[in-house]
This record gives structure tokens, sequence and C-alpha cells, in this order.
């Protein structure tokens, strides 16, 4: 069932709740998780965002990737979003999509494997908007706009991907101008 979208200032939680996940991925998931990342907007300091920790695994084949995670509800999504133009292999964008929800934590974990073009992204659009405000002030007014107009989350978020697409031509330039690498992972 859909839920309306309620976009939330940042709050200074955030990240010890998301750390708080990643000890509990790393606890199920061992040596299998080859990093674990905060990702998304909630992982942006200062940026608005809808309450859901959203937690990058990387895993070196998502064949590997049980059927069942303690505490998570996998859901039916096994790729993301294309960027335009894309033509390339559909495993660039292949993935295994866990949702937690109340009593716990409300969180999204996205299970990507090392070096495709989705797991990249997801660390390099989290960087730029950390990098830049002005980048991350105009994301938030975009994204609560799409909130207030949009009947439910899973509209919101079908909407809100080519604004990501438009927002990741800025982080790419970004991205070549300073010689961006993944860093280290967050938890």
């Amino acid at each position: 069932m859909a839920t309306s979208v309620a976009i939330v200032p940042y709050r200074e939680a955030w990240p010890a709740e998301f750390r708080e996940l990643a000890a509990g991925l790393r606890a199920a998931l061992g040596d299998g998780a080859l990093r674990i990342d905060h990702i998304g907007s909630t992982a942006v300091p200062g940026l608005a965002a809808k309450d859901v920790i959203d937690v990058q695994v990387t895993v070196a084949d998502l064949a590997d990737v049980p059927a069942e995670i303690a505490g998570l509800e996998a859901r039916g999504i096994h790729a993301d979003h294309p960027p335009p133009g894309f033509a390339g292999d559909p495993a660039e964008l292949a993935k295994r999509f866990f949702r937690r929800r109340a009593p716990a934590r409300a969180a999204n974990v996205h299970v990507r494997a090392a070096g495709r073009l989705n797991q990249r992204y997801a660390l390099l659009c989290r960087d730029y908007l950390r990098a830049s405000p002005a980048a991350a002030s105009a994301y938030a007014a975009a994204k609560r706009a799409l909130a207030d107009h949009l009947a439910d989350v899973d509209t919101y978020a079908d909407v809100k991907d080519p604004v990501v697409d438009l927002l990741m031509a800025g982080a790419e330039a970004w991205a070549a101008a300073t010689g961006w690498q993944q860093g280290a992972t967050d938890a």
C-alpha cells in the first residue's frame, strides 16, 4: 500500500541511526558485505529528507545475497532506474532491495554489486550533495514541491528519478573536476 510523502528537516540523529543499522547488517552479512554506506538525503548534513534511512550494502556478487536478512522485508525491486541514454548491460543496474518498517527504525537497504554503475551512482550523488550546498538546497526544494503535489510515495519516487538524473549531470562534472573516487565506508 502506498503512503503519502513527508519531507522533514535534517535530523542530527540520522548518522547515529545509520551506524546502528549498519552494525546489524554487518552482523547479519559478515564478510559478504564489502562495504556499508549511508546514502540518500539522510546522509547529507542539513538536507531535508523523508525520515527513512537509506543504506547501500556493497557485495561482490548479487547471487550471494540471502533471500532474507534479519529484520528486513525483501521487496520485488531488482533494478535501479536507468539514467538517460543508458544502453549498457542491465547488470549495471541490478540490485536487491529490502525495507525495514516500524516499530523498528524505518530504512531502505539497497544491495548492489561492487563496481557497478548503480553502486557508484549512489555514492557519487551523496558526496556531490555533501560538497555542494547550492545543489543540496535546490534538491531539497524540488523534493518538497514533489511531496506537496504527489499523492503517494511510489509516484513520488517515479517522478523524483528524472530530478536525480539532472542532479547527477552536475555530480559527474564535479567528479571529473575534482578527481572524485569512492572513499572509505561510513560504517
